[in-house]
């Protein structure tokens, strides 16, 4: 086992290098020389900005969120570095905007204020429970039937007890008690006690010995070497060539990673695929209608900003083989760069068979072994931990797989059949949720424009032109504007959308196309009178396709904190543009249902969800001819 460490940032005259720590020290200096970062200031989200389409200059321009802790309205600010300037500010009135995102040392000041007000006590008192031991979770508000909370930034707590500093919060849930805080003013606006409620006693420590029993001694080591290296190469820091594959790794604290300029080589010529790809949105959204709980939906991307909670990953642990790092550099709350060490590792995987065929006929006997490239980062966002894994495989197929695990948020479970939670352990529920994913997927097709296609398959039923009612075919449907292509899945139709270039044709004469499979799980559960609805109207739907605009960034908005909803897809496909033949964004939901087990307690297994792009007709033939036969030193087919 081996690794290489990009941590040195390379310059690059791309656009797509990775943020290095001297350009976000630039953008503190510019934002500081034009009076936009006082004392008070902090920043909720820095970001390298996409180059506009057809710039022939790069300029490097970053946008930057501000609040400012004093009071002053927050500012929506965009720099360029290139060129030291300031080139737009504007002044956000959260009350219809959407707040900011929530800063991380938010956090701690729900549990501070929390513990220092008497309703608060007086509840936990009731509960015989010493404040020092009660953990508050600090959890984005929603927007509900609190005209008082509009402008302002509300976080909500719900209270678990520590019994010990190694011992498992998460067991021991708070039930019937609900904290509304105002961390702007810093004030507690509401206690809701709706009595007490028997509080789990079984610990959930799930690295204690009384969970665990005696370790396995079964496992004997798995060795994944590769002698002479990887077949993959980075340079200039994230310029990544692998196999027929090229494209450049970016990262983003909003987004995580995002992968740019992905093109496959075809008769020794690089074809693009896709200008961008990455997964805008995240939420999870529970479907337990306690009052003290009824309100429970987090955006884990747009509230919370997933990339900022970047693991630094181990070699061994999170990452087996041989391994390239790279360290993206990020922006803490006071605009000071910070390097999150190894948080994005790149390796190669053996993935079974990719042709075989034994010919009775001619007698070849035909194998060739598949491999794709793993591109991921792990994320921790509150009780849950994430896995965001990008695949590209040797036919030109690209998949995305999200991992999920971590520990379920828990409840007191009501006991008997209650419709909306599971029984963990003794006394312990935890609420049905959903996690939903919102890929955005910048199709270039050869560069050029797109059209989507829904595909279905078609039952013929018996008659003159199928006699024995044997046939079946399929049916494309092209979608023209933007109200056209807000689309469920149907695994009975066995559904797809085929995303093609009307101006570049395959040798049969036919659209070169790549093809989208879904999972076809379900999408957003939530009553379309919900405020969830309202608020991740793109998750109610598997698919969206927009024409492509600098400033539609993601599925939800730009700023989803307490915003009442509307923003995002639903708002721009009001303009019901034309999408046939233009370039175009193609927006994928997909997620998991959790009915959480038993199993999934106290530490959740993996689960795992995603979708595939594979080509439809892009390539004239297999891509893979000229893949060689396995080298493996023993007997095997040529």
């Amino acid at each position: 086992m081996t690794l290489s460490n990009a941590t040195d940032q390379q310059t690059d005259t791309g656009a797509y290098t990775l943020t290095t720590s001297e350009e976000i020290d630039a953008v503190r200096a510019i934002l500081s020389e034009n009076g936009h970062f006082p004392d008070s200031a902090r920043v909720a989200y820095l970001g390298l900005e996409d180059p506009r389409r057809n710039e022939d200059a790069v300029d490097r321009r970053f946008r930057v969120f501000l609040l400012d802790v004093a009071g002053a309205r927050p500012k929506d600010v965009v720099v360029s570095v290139t060129n030291r300037f300031v080139e737009s500010v504007v002044e956000l009135d959260t009350a219809t905007s959407g707040e900011l995102p929530v800063l991380e040392e938010e956090f701690e000041v729900v549990e501070q204020l929390l513990a220092e007000d008497p309703r608060w006590l007086e509840a936990l008192a009731k509960r015989d429970l010493d404040v020092k031991n009660v953990r508050v979770a600090p959890l984005s508000a929603g927007v509900f039937e609190y005209p008082e909370e509009s402008g302002r930034r509300i976080l909500r707590g719900l209270a678990f007890v520590q019994n010990h500093p190694e011992d498992s919060a998460w067991a021991h849930p708070v039930d019937g008690l609900v904290g509304y805080v105002d961390v702007g003013n810093r004030s507690v606006d509401q206690v809701i006690d709706l009595g007490v409620v028997d509080i789990p006693a079984e610990h959930g420590n799930y690295t204690d010995p009384e969970l665990t029993g005696p370790l396995r001694t079964t496992q004997k080591p798995i060795s994944i070497t590769q002698p002479e290296g990887p077949s993959f190469t980075v340079t200039g820091g994230n310029h990544v060539e692998w196999e027929k594959w090229s494209l450049d790794v970016g990262f983003d604290v909003r987004e995580g990673l995002v992968l740019h300029n992905i093109s496959f080589e075809d008769k020794g010529q690089p074809r693009r695929i896709l200008n961008r790809a990455s997964i805008a949105e995240m939420v999870v959204p529970y479907g337990d209608p306690s009052p003290v709980r009824s309100w429970q939906n987090y955006f884990d991307t747009g509230e919370y900003l997933v990339g900022q909670f970047a693991n630094s990953l181990e070699l061994g642990c999170d990452c087996l083989g041989e391994i390239h790092y790279m360290s993206p550099v990020v922006s803490n709350a006071r605009g000071e760069a910070r390097t999150i060490k190894n948080g994005i590792c790149m390796h190669e995987e053996d993935w079974s068979i990719l042709a075989k065929h034994s010919d009775l006929w001619s007698g070849i006997n035909y194998t060739r072994r598949n491999r794709r490239l793993v591109i991921s980062f792990f994320t921790t966002v509150g009780n849950y931990d994430y896995g965001f894994y990008w695949y590209l495989y040797l036919d030109g197929t690209i998949e995305f797989e999200a991992k999920a695990t971590g520990i379920v948020f828990t409840s007191a479970h009501p006991g008997g059949d209650y419709p909306y939670a599971s029984e963990m352990a003794p006394g312990l529920g935890a609420p049905y949720h959903q996690h939903l994913f919102g890929a955005r997927l910048d199709f270039a097709l050869d560069g050029g424009p797109g059209r989507v296609e829904e595909e279905d398959v078609v039952r013929v039923a018996t008659g003159p032109e199928n006699l024995r009612g044997n046939a079946f075919s399929r049916k494309r449907t092209a979608f023209t504007r933007e109200s056209e292509a807000i689309r469920d899945a149907d695994s009975s139709k066995g559904r797809t959308w085929v995303v093609s270039n009307p101006e570049s044709t395959n040798r049969l004469g036919h659209a070169v196309a790549y093809k989208l499979h879904p999972a076809g799980q379900p999408t957003l559960l939530a009553d379309e009178d919900s405020s969830i609805y309202r608020r991740a109207t793109f998750a109610s739907k598997a698919l969206w396709v927009t024409a492509a605009a600098q400033d539609e960034r993601y599925p939800t908005g730009d700023f989803v904190n307490q915003h009442a909803g509307g923003a995002g897809l639903p708002e721009w496909v009001k303009a019901d543009r034309d999408i046939d033949g233009k370039d175009l964004v193609v927006w994928h939901t997909f997620g998991l249902t959790h009915f959480p087990r038993p199993e999934d307690w106290p530490i959740m297994p993996v689960d795992t969800i995603g979708f595939k792009l594979r080509p439809e007709g892009f390539f004239d033939r297999s891509p893979v001819l000229d893949v060689p036969a396995p080298a493996s030193g023993k007997s095997c087919h040529s």
